[in-house]
């Protein structure tokens, strides 16, 4: 690729036909003052760069990219936070309309079993574009509760439940601008979803899983990605739930997945556990198979996925949505320390420093996984916490002693590379 002759084009990285020397400064930007930062200004040998000048490495938010990566020249070893079509996944609508294509095709070419391996989405509808449709289905099952989501927002904002017609209608008015406003004021989409009025409850609260997905590359063939193993339970919505007066800043209400795991071995035995986790990966790997042939994958890009999945009382895992910029601001001390680790090993794998081999199958608290599912290890069976050696499909939710697995991976790879020289 030759730098572009174009004057608006803007360049990052080494001056072009230079590689990049082992040990230079990594120069690194970003907006998000939160945990990211501390992060970033405390990582051995990189350097925070401001305002215009150039970068290595950008963790940017999905503003700029809409706004200047078509401007953007990047150097070989140039990376972004972000895939440039992110949306097909993120966005609500987007989201289901690639899986129920996804759904469908698999029908066609695998047969009817396959594509139930799908079923792990509500049944959901685009609002307005698909309110006939929606109205259809709403009169077959009478009674039912649904629920209603802005189609570009997060945390919680402009949700609310129904179980007549009648309680949108005042919505659906609103949609029907006349053509003099259509300019002005643009219809706010809406998905019509089917609520799940089974949920797992804990302590008779809800809860919802929020799991990190570290895709690094979305190719025809391929497509690599890991799941941090340390994540949170997060009983009810986090941002909602800070309103509540009963809310406490330093405990907040969140459970490390490991602990949600024991809890539910204790309750219903590792075979049942087992079966959920599994169901957990089918997911991320058929949810990230649906976007393949339509996100852009290039090399510069990666995607750190918050996938947010809610529990029936069946141990059946249910996509609520995928976001695009899981929050990183820390809401308790042990969540700053959950996700002080997630962005280590996020690093760790983006591997700005050329550390790793390309044949590491665990990276701190990530596992490798690929298409067909995740990438086995020789060490044997993972510790379950006195759950017998049943042995799993991932190591999500298992006990992991993160820093002494780093340790010997950097120890190792220091080692292999002494002998190669």
């Amino acid at each position: 690729m030759s730098r572009p002759k174009n004057q608006n084009y803007k360049g990052h990285g080494l001056s072009k036909g230079k590689e990049r020397e082992q040990g230079a400064p990594i120069r690194f930007k970003t907006a998000l003052m939160n945990t990211l930062m501390d992060v970033l200004r405390h990582r051995p040998g990189w350097v925070e760069v401001k305002d215009e000048g150039e970068w290595d490495f950008y963790w940017c938010d999905v503003s700029w990219l809409r706004e200047n990566f078509d401007h953007t020249y990047m150097e070989e070893h140039v990376r972004i936070s972000h895939f440039r079509n992110h949306y097909e996944l993120t966005r609500k609508n987007y989201m289901v309309k690639n899986l129920k294509r996804f759904r469908k095709q698999l029908e066609r070419e695998a047969g009817k079993l396959e594509a139930a391996k799908c079923d792990f989405f509500p049944k959901t509808f685009e609002l307005p574009s698909e309110y006939h449709l929606f109205v259809e289905e709403f009169r077959k099952n009478p009674g039912i509760t649904w629920i209603m989501k802005p189609v570009a927002r997060s945390q919680g904002k402009g949700i609310f439940l129904f179980r007549r017609l009648k309680d949108i209608m005042d919505w659906r008015k609103d949609t029907r601008n006349s053509d003099d406003q259509k300019d002005d004021i643009p219809v706010e989409n809406y998905v019509a979803q089917r609520y799940i009025e089974n949920p797992y409850l804990i302590g008779g609260r809800k809860f919802d899983l929020r799991v990190y997905v570290l895709v690094m590359s979305v190719f025809a063939e391929c497509l690599l990605w890991s799941g941090h193993r340390r994540q949170d339970v997060h009983l009810t919505n986090v941002a909602v739930q800070k309103t509540s007066p009963d809310y406490h800043p330093k405990k907040g209400s969140k459970w490390m997945l490991q602990r949600f795991r024991q809890y539910l071995a204790s309750k219903h035995g590792p075979q049942a556990v087992e079966t959920l986790f599994r169901d957990m990966d089918n997911i991320f790997i058929k949810s990230l198979q649906s976007v393949q042939k339509v996100i852009i994958s290039d090399k510069h890009c990666f995607e750190l996925y918050g996938y947010d999945i809610l529990i029936d009382q069946d141990l059946k895992p249910w996509l609520l949505e995928v976001n695009a910029s899981p929050s990183l601001t820390a809401s308790s001390q042990e969540d700053y320390e959950l996700k002080t680790c997630l962005l280590e090993d996020t690093l760790h794998v983006v591997d700005m420093e050329a550390r790793l081999t390309g044949r590491e199958k665990r990276v701190g608290g990530f596992d490798l996984m690929w298409n067909d599912g995740p990438v086995s290890r020789e060490e044997g069976p993972p510790d379950l916490s006195g759950m017998g050696n049943f042995v799993t499909n991932t190591h999500l939710g298992c006990v992991n002693d993160r820093k002494k697995q780093l340790r010997q991976l950097f120890c190792s790879l220091q080692v292999q590379k002494k002998a190669s020289s």
